[in-house]
């Protein structure tokens, strides 16, 4: 929960900017990320300086460049539905759900199977009903093109990361600083 507590009050406090795209310094989009330890999880979204968050403790979760958490956040930021309002996206007329996806996505959420979100969703699922999920199961969907996880051309997967944490055991991380597919995972320990 400490890193979430971290994220948000700086997210609140400077909120976010930068190019998303090397060649476009137009291009920019709200982030999300996927924060967890030993003892829990979280996936945070975010639009503008607001957020939710939603804990999860079972399963497996992706986050795919869209808003993914709808009504069944658990936490957010503070006047969150008084921007949505500002910003002329939700009325907040009595009734009416208040959906972050929905709300903040920029062309409205996809939640096909054949999107990339979906495409991630299903192979996480695949593996990891198996029980025997792992490191090179994780890489070899950061790899996929066809579900569009690894992307090239005009927006392109710059980098990619797998964690490891187990119980009893240094937490292992492995990164690329460049396409999934084209580099090698490198294992970076962090101590504690």
């Amino acid at each position: 929960r400490e890193a979430l507590d971290v994220i948000t009050r700086l997210l609140e406090e400077h909120g976010q900017g930068g190019p998303c795209a090397q060649d476009d310094p137009s291009f920019t989009y709200n982030n999300s990320f996927l924060i967890a330890d030993l003892n829990e999880a979280y996936i945070l979204e975010t639009a503008g300086r607001h957020w939710v968050a939603q804990r999860w403790s079972e399963g497996a979760r992706n986050i795919s460049n869209g808003l993914t958490i709808r009504t069944d956040f658990d936490t957010s930021s503070a006047g969150i539905q008084e921007y949505a309002k500002e910003c002329g996206l939700w009325s907040g007329e009595k009734g009416e759900i208040f959906d972050f996806a929905a709300i903040f996505s920029e062309g409205g959420v996809d939640e096909s199977t054949c999107s990339r979100q979906g495409c991630g969703r299903s192979m996480l699922a695949k593996h990891s009903d198996s029980g025997a999920f792992n490191r090179d199961d994780m890489i070899s969907i950061l790899r996929d093109h066809e579900s569009g996880i690894c992307m090239h051309g005009s927006f392109e997967t710059t980098a990619s990361m797998v964690s490891e944490l187990l119980p009893g055991q240094t937490a292992k991380h492995w990164v690329t600083g460049l396409h999934p597919c084209k580099s090698t995972f490198l294992l970076q320990e962090i101590f504690e």
